[in-house]
């Protein structure tokens, strides 16, 4: 009994590590679908004067990472241009496994945990005060 338990037991150690941290991945996904979503709609549609695309980006980064603060958790945003004057917002999310919550780890008993990474799109028309075109 004890030979089959030194054998089984880093399997499941494994598989519970896995479980555990795709669990903590989709709801942080959730929650960061959410916040991106929120922060593009409340910082990029309607622009300061002046402001460009790039400084909206910083500042939609700027509330995800003051929504969510993690350890394992590192946040992106990117923009590109679109047609008529819309602007696409991707906000990226990438998340480092745990082992059960305790500190950073890269690899549990030799097998290497490699980062995941989520990314939500939102397009806007950025509102420009005193421009009709």
């Amino acid at each position: 009994m004890t030979v089959e338990l030194l054998v089984v037991l880093p399997v499941v150690l494994i598989v519970a590590v896995v479980a555990v941290n795709a669990l903590t991945f989709f709801g942080d996904c959730a929650a960061f679908d959410r916040v991106a979503r929120n922060a593009v709609r409340l910082c990029a549609a309607s622009p300061a004067y002046g402001q460009d695309a790039g400084r909206g980006a910083e500042e939609v980064r700027a509330v995800i990472e003051e929504a969510l603060v993690r350890d394992n958790l590192a946040v992106g945003v990117e923009v590109s241009g679109g047609v008529l004057g819309h602007v696409t917002y991707t906000a990226t999310l990438a998340y480092a496994p745990t082992l059960f919550g305790l500190g950073l780890r890269d690899e549990v008993l030799g097998v290497r945990l490699p980062r995941l990474e989520h990314r939500v799109s939102l397009t806007v028309d950025p509102y420009k005060p005193g421009m009709l075109f």
